[in-house]
């Protein structure tokens, strides 16, 4: 029973959150495709890091070709990435990442898992990742998704015999699923997990290879492939239109965060993997030799599979519902069969295509897109038959209702039915925010309080309905989540996910708040409401050595939806502090500390997230010289925001406007990351920023990677960028060139301004430059050798160009003191006071 009940929620939690785009209806071929798939009892899990690691031409290989039920388990979100689509970091990106993996499997067909691991950044060895991780956590996940999944094959898509060679968490990955293969089936392994779900025991492990792993295509030529299977994943499906290898761009193009849209490719192409363990191969090409994926796989089913395989063989593509007897009659078997798991599974396939051939059209719309607990919500529910089959809506569910809602109404052909419900929000409802972020994580891992959801991609709804029909006298319940439909005169219908979500939440507008002396500064806080008539007061929590005033002020707002704005000032301490100050705002007798980020991009579906609202306060010691800064924009930086904060006017400078009359009254320019690989304008208007160094000016180039480069000179002398970095934030920083002016020019730069450092301390330094440049720092990640290319400074004529690939990015965000201090030094070079430097 509590098998059961497991998969259900895990259904709900991955059909339930299809709706947050416009719902999917599946048209005579892709019934067809379903149909297909429904006969195959095989199924495939794919294993690697991040999202975006994933081999979608392999996925869509295994669920559109082989027709087996496939799923690609992330150990992680991908929180410690780059977003090259927005400000979005850490959390925030582990979102959208989440989401455009949705996206892929969407697009490739197979179904999406993670664990609890957090995504914490760069890595270089699987020592550092697993200790960080938790490993024990980290590997009980890996067992609970092949326990839960139950997949006859695991693909891995990275080799566990690189340790130190590549990324910490890609070895990471294959390691954990390589032993996991083994204790997955052994009872005495987390054995809480099966008071849940039951031991499992795969048949065969992989390792997706190519001739990358080897270095050339010449190299593994050479190879003995006695022991790999080989598969032409270009093949054509008629019933698409496109070729698997199309599918798969469309796939991975779905990683728009990461850079990964890209043109579609065709034609013959061929996928390795290497048999790592299991049962032996035969000479079949196989990867399901010898393990019988029909119907015949468990009692009961033959019966079941003759049914369904004469749909498949006579398949009536102009009128789908002349299947529906045959269809209900496999429907009532299979709720007889014993084994849960695939009943459950192919229960689920099953209705999708009975609601498919009869046409009905089922749909639970809000009159709004978020209520909170205890509120009221007009629902518009409507149910369609659109085949002539005879249908009868029984009776519906809600969620909320302890009892169901009788309707015994016949459905005539193409006659729509409209009822509208009105319910509350129960109080002790779950918000609909992303599970994993509901409490602190640490470094590594995030923690989930009910186990039931772990490696779930998203939060199941909380609010959904329950059609009970008759189909051909034959009783079927489908489940459908409230949605909220809606429409713009410039873009049509559209839909968002109905989001439970708290009355009332605060806001501060910036996460970092520097104060570059004593002098107090006015924060301002937002208040929504998520509900009408909404009355109490916010205080500020703040450390003991600040003050504000205020200590309360009154919030009034009457409509939902609407904001209050409230101003408190803040006065910092006379010496060098910081900490963090949250707004606490107190409705009917509690008090609420959350914010309510919204991400809004075309490719993924509305996202509403529950984040702490807190904001870091720091009385910095900082001196700076100049006021006037110009910033070309890269892949997704608040560097601009951070500047301003220290009291610099900072200016946007587009590509476009690039130019020797617009750069000359700047008192330096600075160049965001990655903007050397995203703007192809660069190629053209790199000459105008040299000759602005030329004649005197100041320019900062922050980290680009090697790859992609838009012009041939990014420096005015020889540079050339490495894959250096050092990803351990507190390693050693070691000062080369102490007299240098950037060090002591207005501030004295020390070790202890690299103290506190988060994430990492740069990377993709250059590994090599001419005699022209001064490097001012060196530092390595343990066991490795010196890297003296993160800072590197050299004059240019009257000016002063620098480059560097120190993670400021991450750090100005995180407030950390020595960072600012640093940059205001890059951003006053040339203009130190001879007298003071004397001195």
């Amino acid at each position: 029973m509590r098998q059961i009940k497991l998969c259900l929620i895990f259904l709900l939690g991955t059909v339930i959150s299809l709706p947050a785009q416009q719902p999917k209806k599946l048209n005579s071929s892709e019934i067809y495709e379903a149909v297909q798939k429904l006969n195959v009892l095989g199924s495939v899990l794919y294993i690697a890091a991040h999202p975006d690691d994933e081999n979608t031409r392999l996925i869509s290989y295994m669920s559109n070709e082989v027709k087996a039920r496939t799923a690609y388990l992330s150990l992680t979100r991908g929180d410690g990435g780059q977003n090259l689509i927005g400000p979005e970091i850490r959390e925030l990106l582990g979102v959208i990442r989440t989401q455009e993996l949705l996206a892929a499997r969407r697009v490739d067909g197979g179904e999406q898992r993670f664990t609890r691991a957090n995504d914490f950044g760069y890595s270089k060895h699987p020592d550092e990742t697993l200790e960080i991780w938790n490993k024990d956590e980290v590997l009980s996940d890996v067992v609970w998704a092949i326990r839960e999944f139950k997949p006859d094959i695991i693909i891995n898509r990275f080799d566990h015999r690189r340790a130190g060679r590549t990324h910490g968490h890609h070895t990471s990955s294959a390691m954990l699923s390589l032993e996991a293969f083994d204790l997955a089936n052994d009872a005495t392994k987390y054995p809480s997990q099966l008071n849940l779900t039951e031991t499992w025991q795969p048949k065969r492990l992989f390792y997706n290879t190519s001739w990358w792993r080897y270095g050339s295509r010449e190299e593994f030529d050479k190879i003995d492939k006695s022991n790999m299977l080989n598969f032409d994943i270009g093949v054509y499906y008629p019933s698409k239109g496109m070729s698997n290898n199309e599918v798969a761009s469309l796939a991975s193009s779905q990683h728009l965060c990461q850079g990964f849209g890209r043109l579609m490719t065709r034609g013959t192409q061929d996928e390795y993997i290497e048999f790592l363990k299991g049962e032996p191969l035969d000479d079949s090409n196989d990867v399901f030799a010898g393990i019988d994926t029909s119907w015949n796989r468990i009692e009961g089913g033959q019966a079941i599979g003759n049914i369904l395989n004469k749909v498949e063989s006579n398949f009536n593509f102009v009128n789908p519902a002349t299947h529906l007897p045959q269809l209900l009659e496999a429907y009532k078997l299979l709720q007889n069969v014993k084994n849960e798991h695939w009943k459950t599974i192919k229960t689920k396939e099953l209705k999708t295509i009975i609601e498919a051939c009869a046409g009905l059209y089922l749909e639970v719309s809000a009159n709004t897109p978020h209520a909170s607990p205890e509120s009221t919500v007009s629902l518009n529910i409507e149910a369609l038959n659109r085949s002539a089959a005879k249908i009868e809506l029984v009776s519906y569910n809600l969620s909320t209702l302890e009892n169901g809602i009788s309707k015994n109404m016949a459905m005539p052909e193409n006659q729509r039915l409209n009822f509208d419900e009105g319910i509350t929000i129960p109080k002790d409802i779950h918000y609909t925010t992303p599970y994993w972020l509901n409490k602190k994580s640490t470094l590594g891992m995030y923690h989930v309080e009910n186990p039931e959801w772990i490696g779930l991609p998203e939060t199941p709804r909380a609010v959904f309905v329950d059609f009970n029909l008759s189909i051909l006298s034959t009783p079927i319940t489908i489940t459908k989540p409230v949605v909220y439909r809606y429409s713009k005169p410039d873009k049509g219908e559209l839909y968002r996910p109905f989001e439970i979500v708290p009355p009332v939440s605060a806001s501060i507008a910036d996460k970092v708040f520097i104060f570059e002396n004593d002098q107090q500064k006015d924060i301002e806080v937002t208040v929504k409401a998520s509900r009408d008539a909404v009355e109490g007061y916010v205080q500020m929590a703040y450390p003991n050595d600040w003050s504000v005033y205020p200590q309360k002020q009154k919030i009034e707002i009457a409509n939902k939806g609407d904001v209050q704005k409230l101003m408190f000032t803040v006065i910092p301490p006379k010496n060098q502090s910081e900490g963090l100050i949250t707004p606490m705002l107190n409705f009917n007798g509690e008090f609420y500390t959350d914010e309510l980020v919204e991400i809004d991009y075309a490719h993924i579906p509305y996202q509403t997230v529950l984040m702490p609202s807190v904001s870091k306060v720091v009385r910095l010691d900082i001196e700076k010289r100049g006021n006037n800064i110009g910033y070309i924009e890269g892949a997704g930086d608040v560097v601009p925001e951070s500047l301003r904060q220290i009291g610099y006017n900072v200016t946007i400078i587009k590509p476009e406007q690039i130019s020797a009359d617009n750069l000359v009254n700047f008192d330096a320019i600075v160049v965001g990351i990655r903007a050397y690989n995203i703007l192809d304008e660069m190629k053209f208007k790199q000459k105008f920023l040299l000759d602005y160094v030329k004649e005197g000016g100041n320019m900062i180039v922050q980290y680009n990677t090697s790859r992609g480069i838009k012009t041939d000179n990014i420096a005015p002398y020889e540079l050339q960028l490495s894959r250096d970095r050092v990803t351990d934030e507190n390693a050693e920083v070691r000062i080369l060139d102490p007299n240098h002016p950037i060090l002591n020019f207005p501030n004295k730069i020390t070790t202890q301004d690299f103290e506190g450092w988060v994430q990492e301390r740069g990377l993709y330094f250059p590994g090599e430059w001419s005699e022209e440049f001064t490097p001012l720092l060196a530092m390595n990640d343990k066991g490795e050798s010196s890297k003296e290319g993160s800072l590197l400074v050299a004059k240019y004529g009257k000016g002063n160009y620098i480059y560097t690939g120190l993670s400021f990015f991450r750090e100005f965000p995180a407030g950390v003191s020595g960072a600012y201090r640093l940059f205001a030094n890059l951003l006053s070079a040339g203009k130190e006071d001879a007298t003071k430097l004397k001195n």
